[in-house]
C-alpha cells in the first residue's frame, strides 16, 4: 500500500513538473501556424461543449422574416465578415493568420450550421477562448444578438435582399464607409 501511495505522489508531481517544463522548453507550438498542443484540441473541445450545455439557455427564435435577415446581415458584416468571410470573396488575411482557422460560412461547399440555435447564440454573446472567437454579448443587444444567430441558422439559404447585402459589404474585412459621415479632421491654425 505504502508504495502505492508513493508512486501516486510522485505521478502527481511528475506529471504536472514534467509538462511545465515542456512550456518552459520553448519547445510547444504556440504560433498560429503550428500544429495543436498535445491534447489542445481535446481540452478545448470538451470544456467548450460541458460549458454550453451548462450555462446555455434554450432560446426559440421567432419567426425569421426577411427585415430580421437583413439586420443580421447588417451585422455580420460589420462584425463577422473579416473573419467568417462573404459571398464570392476569398478569407482575408485575417482569417488566413488565425489558428484555429474560423469556418468560412460562404464558401461554395459551406455545410449548414447544425448547431441548436441556442449553442449558436451562446457563442456570439460569449466567444470562445483559445480560437480568436470574441464575444459580442458587450457590443450587441439582445435584438441583435437573436437577429445575428438566424440570419446564421440561414446562411446557406437566404433570399436574394439578404445576399445583397453581404455582396455590397467592402472586401477584405475593411470596416464600411457611410456616405453620410463628415470628415472630423484637425484643422489647422492660421499662423
Amino acid at each position: 500500500m505504502s508504495k502505492f501511495l508513493i508512486g501516486l505522489l510522485i505521478g502527481i508531481i511528475l506529471v504536472p513538473a514534467g509538462f511545465y517544463l515542456y512550456l518552459r522548453s520553448g519547445d510547444a507550438p504556440v504560433a498560429t501556424w503550428a500544429p495543436p498542443m498535445p491534447f489542445e484540441r481535446f481540452l478545448v473541445k470538451t470544456a467548450m461543449h460541458a460549458t454550453i450545455d451548462h450555462e446555455e439557455t434554450p432560446i426559440r427564435l421567432t419567426t425569421v422574416s426577411n427585415d430580421s435577415l437583413v439586420a443580421g446581415a447588417q451585422v455580420y458584416s460589420r462584425d463577422c465578415a473579416v473573419c467568417h468571410g462573404l459571398p464570392g470573396q476569398p478569407a482575408t488575411p485575417v482569417a488566413e493568420g488565425m489558428y484555429p482557422r474560423p469556418p468560412q460560412f460562404f464558401r461554395p461547399n459551406a455545410k449548414k450550421i447544425d448547431d441548436p440555435a441556442s449553442e449558436v447564440y451562446w457563442k456570439v454573446k460569449n466567444g470562445i477562448r483559445l480560437t480568436g472567437m470574441p464575444g459580442f454579448g458587450a457590443s450587441l443587444n439582445e435584438t441583435q444578438l437573436r437577429e445575428l444567430t438566424g440570419f446564421l441558422e440561414d446562411a446557406t439559404s437566404l433570399p436574394p435582399a439578404v445576399v445583397a447585402v453581404l455582396k455590397a459589404a467592402p472586401a477584405n474585412g475593411q470596416k464600411p464607409s457611410s456616405p453620410t459621415a463628415k470628415h472630423t479632421g484637425l484643422k489647422h491654425k492660421k499662423a
